[in-house]
């Protein structure tokens, strides 16, 4: 029986998703498999990219003929350097975990000294900036130095 490691399509349309399956070589392209040994989400940033590297080297060296779509997943993987004896490093550098935003926030907040810097900028707050120069305390003091003399000229 001719076996071949290809891609096997899932998803929506214009939303694949792909198992990597071994699967005779006559049977559909989203026939029954004889085994599932990954999954690609190309449309995910980054793409996922699952591979079962045991079961990948277990059908390899058995004879199974993969795909040109696989080949380029298993170099991204290093499976196929594996394989081959290549030297050349793998194509993917594992993705570091992103920092916690909670974590980021309190080491600003504590950086800050939990004190803010300035008023907090709005796009009313921006417009009013433009016609007082100065600080935003100074130009409170003016305002307010400003409403107090109108109100004594009034009464």
């Amino acid at each position: 029986m001719a076996v071949k490691i290809r891609l096997k399509r899932l998803g929506k349309i214009r939303s694949p998703h792909y198992r990597i399956v071994v699967a005779d070589s006559r049977t559909k392209r989203d026939g029954r498999a004889i085994e599932e040994i990954g999954k690609y989400h190309p449309k995910n940033d980054p793409s996922v990219i699952e591979v079962d590297s045991e079961r990948a080297q277990y059908w390899l060296s058995v004879g199974a003929q993969p795909s040109e779509a696989v080949v380029a997943i298993f170099k991204r993987t290093g499976d196929w350097q594996k394989f081959s004896g290549d030297t050349s490093p793998s194509g993917v550098e594992p993705q570091k975990e992103k920092p916690n935003k909670l974590d980021l926030f309190n080491a600003a907040l504590a950086e800050a000294g939990s004190e803010p810097r300035g008023a907090a900028v709005t796009k009313s707050g921006r417009s009013s900036d433009a016609k007082v120069e100065g600080t935003p305390a100074e130009a409170q003091q003016a305002a307010d130095a400003g409403a107090a003399a109108a109100s004594t000229s009034a009464s």
